[in-house]
């Protein structure tokens, strides 16, 4: 019976959230910080805000730092989508925490991850840096820490981030970006 299987599924993600809320989120100022980025992440904000400064100062790459606005939220808008089709709830149970609220209650994919891993593989891309790898993980850990995603909302939210980063990194090519 599919029911079955996606409880069962659901319980482990669940034990997964305990274990990581007990023991990183247990940690003197994890919550403080995981509800910071989540505020810095929400509907992409955080990352067009960079993305406008980044064109505002770097007038010659100021296309590039458009395309990391546009990835952002190309990537956002993305993962709404796909929430509304999925409808999938967050996670409801007595033995997780939820450290912060959100804006609907549906959980597949996680927009945080979405949009931050759109807008480190352009960030890093232009910068040379190896910002997927230094942006990524802190933001998909602080979902589970919140309480607000389980862990296969974080890694399909980076998947799609990931392949919205390269639509925008092919159309950059297709139309000569300098």
């Amino acid at each position: 019976m599919l029911d079955g299987a996606a409880t069962t599924e659901s319980a482990a993600e669940v034990r997964i959230l305990g274990t990581i809320q007990s023991t990183i989120g247990a940690q003197p100022g994890v919550i403080a910080a995981a509800r910071g980025m989540s505020h810095f992440g929400e509907h992409a904000l955080g990352w067009v805000a960079i993305a406008g400064v980044g064109a505002a100062l770097d007038k010659p790459r100021r296309r590039q730092w458009a395309g990391v606005a546009v990835g952002a939220v190309g990537a956002h808008a993305a993962s709404i989508v796909i929430k509304r089709v999925v409808r999938r709830p967050r996670p409801n149970d007595p033995s997780v925490a939820v450290n912060v609220s959100t804006p609907s209650k549906l959980s597949f994919p996680s927009s945080h991850a979405t949009s931050t891993t759109a807008a480190a593989v352009l960030l890093g891309r232009l910068t040379g840096l190896p910002l997927p790898a230094v942006l990524v993980p802190p933001m998909l850990l602080s979902r589970l820490v919140l309480g607000v995603h389980y862990p296969t909302d974080v890694l399909a939210g980076s998947a799609l981030g990931a392949a919205s980063a390269a639509v925008v990194l092919r159309a950059e090519r297709k139309f000569g970006e300098k």
